[in-house]
């Protein structure tokens, strides 16, 4: 695969050679083949990721990835010519007349390592902004997900050339290979484990990376907040994807005396949403045994070290385990060294954590990693601007889980633990850019009265530069 991969990226970098600069009209032709190429394919696509995960809804499928898609290349299409254009940047005093501008160009050939669980959605997301921005793109998809890995390849492969758009299929030794390769930018979506490998890989080529990766993402419910409305829009960003979403609520942060009314709404609302979980076609069951071992021994461990367990629903736990679904389970009586308030989750697993005052849940959260997403419930405004002026996270849903990943004019992304750097919309189109700072000088420029020799004329013109700095 190595010789493939390499004979793919000087193709594509030959290719981006001789048209270095593509226009609008390229652009745009590519943008509205990948949208009509998503459409005509959604029902393979939604068969695809539920033959992988072994069952996955197909309503979440269209929610969460085609729709998704589907707007940010809409958003695409009506904001990249701006995009693109140069802009005119301000020239300081002792500059002028000559003027400055930065000029938007595409890097060159992009990297893109996508994750299982949007598999379709993760994948094309950053496609549309490297595309946009004028780039070729390489694109190696989850080896978990091989029948959407598959067909993506098979779908972007009879609407792009491979010095275009190249798929790159396959197994860990080929994610290695491809996080080696020397990328002008390299975007991962994944673990903050494998975002460390993988941004080790790509700093021995000096390439660039922007790290989409997870954590613990808290949820605050305030004393002033809608608890119905709460209760609703946390179970819902909890279950969907059955928990496994980057910015899933990982735990929630709540007053003790408050714990036990709020956990069984919980489990009663993930009973009205899904009267049975077993055999259900609108709810996911969890990618791999391996994963669905993980959350059962999180919730073992948690148990053993005193933690009280409520399960929605009543299925037999033999079809539970054999169709690996895991019905929402609320964790209460919960500690830190429990390792499911350790590990982020990536499951519908959701613990509760005793906290008295907004002090000690902002406390309990600034002394952990930075998440990827904080949401808060309240209809408080003095504590919402308290929260979202005190609180580093890559972002934040007021009164609302999840949904701020699909907003196109706001960017998504991580810091510090949780990723970093940021794409979608107009931030994806600067990340897969280079914006290029040029400095127009006047043939009026008093420069050359900085000429040497240096004499007590030239200290005087200094001062005076001084003054205007």
């Amino acid at each position: 695969m190595s010789n493939k991969l390499n004979e793919v990226l000087v193709k594509q970098r030959t290719a981006f050679n001789l048209n270095p600069n593509s226009s609008w009209n390229e652009r745009k032709d590519k943008l509205m083949k990948l949208g009509k190429a998503i459409n005509e394919n959604e029902g393979k696509f939604q068969h695809a990721i539920s033959e992988d995960f072994g069952n996955r809804s197909f309503v979440e499928t269209t929610v969460a990835e085609v729709t998704i898609i589907h707007g940010a290349i809409k958003h695409a299409l009506k904001h990249t010519p701006k995009w693109m254009r140069t802009r005119k940047a301000p020239t300081a005093m002792q500059f002028k007349p000559a003027t400055n501008r930065i000029v938007p160009q595409p890097l060159g050939v992009i990297g893109i390592i996508s994750p299982w669980n949007y598999p379709l959605q993760l994948a094309v997301m950053p496609l549309i902004g490297a595309l946009g921005a004028g780039n070729r793109i390489m694109i190696k998809p989850s080896e978990y997900t091989p029948r959407l890995s598959s067909l993506l390849k098979s779908v972007l492969g009879e609407i792009f050339s491979e010095d275009e758009v190249y798929v790159a299929v396959g197994g860990v030794e080929v994610a290695q290979e491809f996080s080696s390769l020397p990328f002008d930018h390299l975007l991962f979506t994944g673990s903050t484990n494998v975002g460390r490998i993988v941004a080790g890989a790509a700093a021995k080529n000096l390439t660039p990376v922007t790290l989409e990766l997870g954590g613990k993402s808290p949820t605050i419910i305030d004393d002033s907040a809608n608890e119905k409305l709460a209760v609703a829009r946390i179970t819902n960003g909890k279950l969907v994807n059955a928990g496994q979403t980057c910015v899933s609520p990982d735990y929630l942060l709540m007053p003790q005396g408050k714990i036990d009314g709020f956990a069984d709404a919980l489990i009663k609302q993930a009973e009205t949403f899904y009267p049975t979980f077993a055999g259900n076609k609108d709810y996911t069951s969890i990618i791999a045994d391996s994963h669905y071992a993980r959350l059962q021994g999180l919730l073992e461990d948690a148990e053993i070290k005193g933690a009280k367990i409520r399960t929605a629903g009543n299925d037999d736990t033999q079809v539970m385990a054999q169709e690996r679904r895991i019905p929402l389970t609320v964790v209460t009586n919960t500690t830190p060294d429990m390792k499911i308030m350790q590990e982020e989750i990536f499951g519908p697993l959701l613990p509760i954590v005793a906290s008295e005052t907004l002090e000690s849940s902002m406390e309990y959260v600034q002394e952990r990693d930075r998440p990827l997403a904080l949401y808060w419930f309240g209809e408080d405004k003095t504590k919402r601007d308290h929260v979202l002026k005190n609180s580093i996270s890559g972002g934040v849903s007021i009164n609302e889980t999840v949904w701020h990943v699909v907003q196109e004019d706001i960017p998504f992304g991580g810091v510090g633990p949780s990723g970093m750097g940021g794409y979608h919309g107009a931030h994806g189109f600067e990340t897969f850019s280079h914006m290029k700072g040029v400095f127009f000088q006047s043939k009026f420029s008093g420069g050359k009265m900085l000429y040497p020799p240096y004499s007590d004329k030239t200290q005087k013109v200094l001062g005076l530069m001084k003054k205007f700095m």
